[in-house]
Order: structure tokens, then sequence, then C-alpha cells
């Protein structure tokens, strides 16, 4: 958590702007402060303040569960892993209680990097290319085609739910839409991916393709105390569902641990086998 769609929510409403607070689209960075150095990945903290400064917000936009702002010289990429968020706020106010980074804006406004848990980062970079190379292609991406997305599978012994996991396998995937994405197709999250048949794997990529712009449509799911921006967790099929009935067949919906990873399914949809 934060995943796809609430990374995607947070870069919407930057770019955009809402009914509380406007689009950063434009805006100048006329200061910054680092308050916990190790938020700045690169370069270091006194560099990146020096650097940022002066620069304008051309772009917000998402790249697997990366927000990329597009600045005038360089990109500034944000990583929110466990507990990160991305508050805009007037100028001078305390908007959140563990601000590690701060970006001074023009037209009295200021961008806070909330992060209690301190595991996200913050990098400035003049091409994202190096940092984004490792990734997978994107869910939606037009590329991605069911036939690749099977062959991909054929090649892979390890189990379904660990691989779309993988950020080098598919970008942007997260414990609980890959959940939900694989109950949607019905089937079990210790499944080999290579014993997936091309009907399976067609099912699988387009109830990912169905359960990511589910999240989107509704900003997001807000489960815990770090974001709290939308209401898809009221449309859970399985995630943190454990007991309640299976939205297709009534049968209680299971809980268990596949990769260290909590993993909720209906045992009688997902067979195993």
């Amino acid at each position: 958590m934060p995943e796809l769609p609430e990374v995607e929510t947070i870069a919407r409403n930057l770019r955009e702007g809402n009914s509380q607070v406007p689009s950063v689209m434009g805006m100048r960075v006329t200061g910054a402060e680092v308050f916990w150095t190790r938020t700045i990945a690169q370069p270091d903290s006194k560099a990146f303040v020096t650097l940022v400064r002066g620069q304008e917000i051309r772009g917000v936009s998402r790249r697997a569960k990366y927000l990329v702002f597009e600045l005038s010289e360089d990109y500034m990429l944000v990583h929110l892993r466990m507990s990160g968020d991305l508050i805009l706020c007037p100028a001078g106010e305390s908007c959140a209680n563990h601000v590690r980074m701060r970006l001074q804006l023009d037209r009295d406004w200021q961008l806070d990097f909330n992060n209690p848990r301190k595991f996200g980062r913050v990098w400035l970079l003049e091409d994202p290319a190096d940092l984004f190379s490792s990734l997978g292609p994107e869910p939606f991406d037009p590329t991605l085609t069911p036939e690749g997305f099977f062959a991909s599978l054929s090649r892979r012994k390890r189990q379904i739910k660990p691989l779309l996991l993988d950020q080098g396998f598919i970008a942007g995937m997260g414990n609980i839409y890959t959940d939900e994405a694989l109950n949607l197709a019905k089937i079990h999250p210790l499944t080999r991916a290579d014993e997936l048949d091309q009907e399976q794997a067609d099912l699988l990529l387009e109830s990912i393709r169905r359960v990511l712009n589910d999240g989107i449509r509704r900003n997001g799911a807000s489960i815990d105390w770090v974001y709290q921006g939308g209401d898809f967790q009221n449309y859970f099929r399985v995630y943190q569902r454990t007991g309640e009935p299976c939205p297709d067949c009534g049968t209680p919906v299971e809980r268990i641990v596949v990769g260290q990873r909590g993993t909720h399914l209906c045992p009688q949809c997902q067979t195993l086998g």
C-alpha cells in the first residue's frame, strides 16, 4: 500500500486538482526542506535542495508505483512504499504529522511528503530510464497482448501470486489487487504460472485490468491509517474478507500465506490443480 490505483489517484489529483486544492501544473518550486536525509535516494539531500529550487512542474504521471514529476530541467520520482503520501496544502500549515520532505511552491502552496515508516524515497534525475529499466510492462500497455502475456507466463515456473507481485514481470500490482484479480479469474494463488493455459491467461489479464480500472474509478482503497482517498475497500471480493461469503458461490473466504504475504481466496472457486 499504496498500489497502482492509489498512486494513479494521487497523480491525477495533483495534476488536475480537485474541490479542495488546485492543480500543481505550472507551479514553481521556490524552496525545499528535507527533514530526514535518507528520504532522498539520489542525489544527496543537500544537492536535491539546491537542484530542485526554481524548477517548474510541467507534468505529473505514474510509472508502476512511482509518481513521476516532469520538471523544467529534471524528473522527480517519488516511491511511496508502505506508508507514504503526497499532500498539497496551503503554505505554512501543518497538514501531516510525519513530513520527511517539503517543497515550497509559488501561489502560497506546499507539497509535503508524509512518510511515517520512512520507507518512501525520492529521486531527482535528468533521465529516469535507468531507474525504470528493471520494471515490467504496465498492465494497461496495449503491447501487452493476451498472447504475449500467456507466453511470458509459460516461461515461468513460479507460483502465480509471487510472480504477479514481481515488478519486473508486470508493474504496479500489489497484494490487494493481485488477490482480487486471481479470485475474479478463478485461479488459486499457488498455481504455477507455466501450468495456466491460454484461456486462463486471457481471463487473468482481463481480470487484472478490470480490478485495477475499478480501483482507479473508486480512487483506490482506504484500508489503513495511511491512504484515505478512496472507497474501493467497500467492493472487495476477497481481500481482508476472511470468513465472509464469496460473492460468487457463498463459500467462506479463507486466508493463507503465500510468499510471506497474507493471501485471500475462495477455496471453492479457486481450486489448486
